[in-house]
């Protein structure tokens, strides 16, 4: 999850906005008309390309955060039982912190499940990305024929 987490964001903030911050100045229009090149840039970008993937970053990650908060309701439920049964002292309650938790049982199902959710996630956005973007080329000219031209 982190290295994933944290290269999508270092792209998202570092990269995107400066690439692709304010491209709606570079179209224009031949006419006059107000919003023309609000309309053209609509046909081109239905949806802001930095939104789509912060939308994406959000998805993706949040199967991750489910078997991390799954592990820690583990820890918490075994700290628990610690109390219950006698052994409250703050040093073993921190060896529960500290060892490592077996993926087996409920867990395993909860990351495998995971891993199903972001691979369905990933491959809808691919999916969606390639119906809103068909192609990389761009028409020189357009024929609009929608309101305000």
């Amino acid at each position: 999850l982190s290295v994933t987490f944290i290269f999508r964001i270092m792209v998202l903030v570092v990269a995107a906005e400066s690439v692709w911050g304010d491209e709606k100045s570079s179209f224009i229009c031949n006419t006059l008309q107000p919003g023309c090149n609000s309309v053209r840039y609509d046909h081109f970008f239905p949806i802001s390309h930095v939104r789509l993937w912060s939308l994406q970053l959000i998805l993706v990650s949040t199967p991750a955060l489910l078997v991390a908060m799954h592990v820690a309701h583990q820890q918490h439920i075994e700290k628990k039982m610690l109390r219950l049964e006698g052994h409250g002292d703050p040093l073993h309650l921190e060896e529960v912190k500290r060892h490592k938790v077996h993926i087996s049982g409920t867990l395993w199902w909860t990351y495998v499940i995971s891993v199903v959710f972001r691979l369905l996630f990933e491959a809808a956005f691919m999916y969606v990305f390639y119906l809103l973007y068909p192609g990389y080329a761009m028409v020189r000219l357009v024929k609009c024929d929608a309101y305000p031209c």
